[in-house]
């Protein structure tokens, strides 16, 4: 789809407060720890994938908003952060119109696709932060990516509306993307002293088997505070248990990485 992108992976889930964000911006920073240039797009209209990577949205030139209307390009908008080979296209609050303004628009679900296609940078991994809705942002995400990487809390009702997130991602995969695939389902905000938890985790791995990432991420106060800081966790708190987390996430995640051919909508059909 992209010659100067390997992979393109958008970070979804309807549901809100299951770790998208959290996900996006520290993978990502660990990746660019283990050696990866790597690109966050911050698809969500309350930013904090830009503010948590150390990025101020009043000080953006330009944002996702911008791309999405064609006003500029993706090469323009890209911002360095503070960590080495992690790059991140910033989101001010300015998003939020873009789906009434792109609706009447030609090609609207493709006009994130035609933006990268157009990118000269070179990344080995893009990763695109959606917000909670499967509206046409989330859409035009699932679109542009090679991949859909999706985070499930280990909570109550934690596979809620993933009948309703598989679908969408199959009728995209038929109708405007047959390269979108599932890489994989990632339990967070795992608690082990509660029942609750490990009952969820275990109907999770149930239902999807061999797509559920072995890495658990926990439930951890460190990985809470990180945003507020503006770092990823690997910088606000390197040792601990959110840091270890995230770092045997980035490389399962690159172990996983030629594995994603894999044809996930036989499985999700369990849910469907």
């Amino acid at each position: 789809m992209y010659n100067n992108f390997k992979q393109v992976v958008a970070i979804a889930n309807q549901k809100g407060g299951v770790g998208k964000t959290t996900t996006a911006v520290n993978l990502a920073a660990c990746l660019a720890d283990a050696g990866c240039r790597v690109l966050v797009i911050d698809m969500d209209p309350q930013g904090n994938a830009t503010s948590g990577l150390g990025v101020e949205r009043d000080d953006l030139e330009a944002s996702t908003y911008d791309v999405l209307l064609g006003a500029t390009d993706v090469d323009d908008a890209i911002v360095a952060t503070a960590r080495e080979g992690l790059f991140v296209l910033g989101c001010t609050p300015d998003l939020a119109g873009a789906e009434i303004e792109l609706v009447t628009q030609p090609d609207r679900e493709f006009k994130l696709r035609e933006a990268l296609r157009n990118s000269r940078e070179v990344f080995d991994v893009v990763m695109l932060d959606c917000p909670p809705s499967l509206g046409l942002i989330t859409v035009n995400a699932l679109t542009a990516a090679m991949a859909v990487l999706v985070p499930v809390q280990t909570e109550y009702y934690a596979l809620e509306g993933m009948g309703h997130l598989l679908r969408t991602i199959e009728l995209v995969h038929q109708h405007l993307n047959r390269e979108l695939i599932v890489d994989g389902i990632l339990l967070t905000m795992f608690d082990a002293r509660t029942n609750l938890a490990t009952q969820v985790a275990a109907e999770v791995n149930e239902h999807f088997g061999e797509l559920v990432y072995e890495t658990v991420v926990p439930r951890n106060v460190r990985l809470s505070e990180a945003p507020s800081f503006g770092q990823p966790i690997i910088d606000y708190d390197a040792g601990s248990r959110g840091a270890a987390a995230y770092r045997d996430l980035a490389a399962e995640y690159i172990r996983r990485s030629d594995l994603l051919q894999v044809d996930a909508f036989a499985t999700a059909k369990v849910m469907v």
